[in-house]
């Protein structure tokens, strides 16, 4: 049970050094419903409409017409009607958004990799600060 409760930490960690490197860079900046629709859409290989993110986010198809409006005024995802079913509008990736995703894997992995740093300085810290605590126990 501790293992899990660190790792939850960590990936905590890990989504607040993105968030914060996201808003500090020329990225632009979503609201956390436009990340869950823009990744959701690339990083889920299966098309998807309105409806069908609403229905997978469990959120109202208005809520996802809003964040698809934002996605496409910062050409990280558009809209198209779906050919087969005029009524129905299919979300498309863009070359933007594709940048944008590799932007967000790059800078979650660097999140990632200097959190390994913090840990492995602080595991060969861990015997020098229990000897000192040693020593001055005595």
């Amino acid at each position: 049970m501790p293992q899990v409760a660190e790792k939850t930490e960590d990936l905590a960690k890990t989504l607040r050094d993105t968030i914060v490197s996201l808003v500090r860079g020329d990225a632009p900046d979503l609201s956390a419903r436009q990340l869950a629709v823009f990744l959701t859409c690339y990083l889920d290989e299966n098309g998807h409409t309105v409806r069908g993110l609403a229905s997978s986010l469990n959120v109202s198809k208005p809520a996802i017409t809003r964040a698809l409006d934002r996605l496409s005024e910062l050409d990280l995802a558009r809209r198209k009607v779906d050919p087969l079913d005029r009524r129905s509008v299919l979300v498309q990736r863009t070359p933007k958004g594709a940048a944008y995703l590799k932007e967000i894997r790059s800078i979650m992995g660097d999140a990632v990799e200097n959190a390994a740093r913090k840990a492995q300085r602080s595991a060969e810290r861990e015997p020098v600060t229990r000897r000192v605590r040693r020593v001055m126990a005595a």
